[in-house]
């Protein structure tokens, strides 16, 4: 069972649940994932299943849409709906809808952003929410993110709700509490439901009930690892390519049927298929050969 698993999570479990409830009806115990979902957020959940927990590198960097939902009032110590206020709640009147709009231009684009003090970040060799649930002061650094597209879609009440594209570590949660401070009224993250993942959409997702009823014929919904990987340039090897990637060597244009991948210099990984169209290795174009840096065969 090699390839890329889609899951709508619900909310409750924990993005480890997931992988481990998996593990179990699957009957693959290499099972992992691509980037966590926080227990309460819903949404797509790429797994990756077998020989294609190698490529995760290559899958959890991508970009991510959410759709949230953010309640004015008061912040709370997780910066979504699970944690404890912090703040009095805000007693004003409701925000229009164009003050909302004006302060979120701050959030479009490059900037730097503090991570959530809940969240997995590592101060000193610990994960911030350790040191948080044992009430030790924790003081992350700014990481830089970007946000690709960020829209307002409505205003009801005390709710504000979006769609946000943003780069893999941006935080949604973060983005509700810095919207309440600019307008001045504490904000938190009420529900969130992820979209996308790089390539992948919801819409290409099984739910996590149906997985569990499929037990190990969930198989059936597993995205190959060279579709998976699609948006990488390809080459075909012949057969004696094939034997050289098996034992890690690297490849030149006589191992190749057809094209072959130029040195571009940019970094990029090169998909290696064997003459079915399965992937076989991820290689490096570099001094006129492809160098197999992942061999999944």
């Amino acid at each position: 069972m090699t390839g890329v698993l889609l899951i709508d999570k619900p909310s409750g479990p924990t993005s480890h649940d997931v992988v481990a409830r998996m593990r179990n009806i699957s009957r693959e115990r290499s099972v992992g994932h691509t980037g966590t979902l926080d227990p309460r957020a819903t949404g797509l959940l790429p797994l990756v299943c077998g020989k294609a927990t190698r490529l995760a590198p290559y899958l959890a960097g991508s970009d991510k849409t959410y759709e949230a939902t953010i309640q004015f009032g008061n912040e709370t110590d997780s910066d979504d709906a699970a944690g404890a206020a912090t703040t009095e709640q805000h007693r004003g009147p409701e925000i229009p809808r164009e003050q909302v709009e004006a302060a979120l231009h701050a959030f479009r684009g490059t900037f730097d952003q503090i991570p959530p003090i809940v969240s997995a970040k590592r101060v000193d060799g610990h994960k911030s929410y350790d040191l948080a649930r044992q009430n030790k002061a924790v003081e992350l650094k700014p990481v830089s993110v970007t946000v690709r597209d960020l829209v307002l879609m409505r205003v009801e009440g005390d709710l504000a709700y979006l769609t946000v594209t943003a780069t893999a570590g941006f935080y949604v949660r973060a983005l509700a509490r810095d919207l309440g401070r600019a307008l001045g009224c504490g904000a938190h993250l009420s529900a969130l439901r992820r979209t996308r993942s790089g390539s992948f959409d919801i819409s290409q997702a099984v739910t996590f009930e149906d997985a569990e009823r499929l037990g190990p014929d969930v198989e059936k919904y597993l995205i190959s690892p060279a579709d998976a990987l699609a948006h990488f340039p390809a080459v075909t090897v012949n057969p004696l390519g094939l034997t050289r990637v098996t034992h890690g060597n690297p490849l030149n244009p006589g191992h190749i049927s057809g094209h072959f991948v130029p040195t571009t210099g940019t970094g990029e990984k090169v998909r290696i298929l064997d003459e079915s169209g399965a992937l076989v290795a991820l290689a490096d174009s570099r001094g006129g050969a492809l160098h197999p840096s992942v061999v999944i065969i």
